[in-house]
């Protein structure tokens, strides 16, 4: 008696559902509904589900700017394969070393500290690694990794101050 409204409303949603789906046709990239018009075009039939097709959007082409670049000094840009001037030349290379010699200073500090807590090989247990032992293991490695990483950047600052003349 349940099922006796239930049988008629299903089969009006199975007969509705038959109806709603046409037949659909491909045409290269392009799908259409209209079986004369994909037999007149030669498009192939879809088969096997329903397909759902989602236009994309458009690419706008980059707005122009419209603020100009500035240029920090008032000298004109010079072209990528012009000569700099030697004074020029000696205020860049200063520069450069000045910053490379603060590098290496920040680097040799950094070093120092880093092998005082390596303490070599035994740095002191911080509170949490007193009964986690992985834990102190796995900072005792991050340390010695540090402390070679830290190797390489001060050889390899000492290197480019070398190329540069200095030290």
């Amino acid at each position: 008696m349940k099922y006796a409204l239930f049988i008629p409303f299903a089969a009006t949603l199975f007969v509705a559902n038959s109806f709603a789906q046409n037949q659909i046709y491909r045409c290269g990239n392009e799908y259409i509904n209209n079986a004369a018009d994909a037999r007149s075009r030669g498009c192939k039939l879809v088969e096997g589900g329903n397909i759902t097709i989602v236009e994309g959007t458009r690419v706008s082409a980059p707005e122009a700017r419209t603020t100009p670049v500035r240029i920090a000094s008032n000298a004109p840009a010079p072209s990528p394969g012009a000569r700099v001037d030697s004074g020029d030349q000696r205020n860049r290379d200063n520069e450069t070393r000045a910053i490379l010699d603060a590098e290496l200073k920040k680097s040799e500090i950094r070093q120092a500290e880093l092998l005082k807590e390596y303490n070599n090989g035994e740095p002191e247990k911080m509170g949490s690694e007193a009964r986690n032992h992985q834990k102190y293991l796995d900072r005792v490695a991050e340390l010695k990794a540090s402390i070679a990483r830290n190797e390489s950047d001060i050889a390899s600052i000492r290197r480019e101050l070398g190329r540069s003349g200095a030290k």
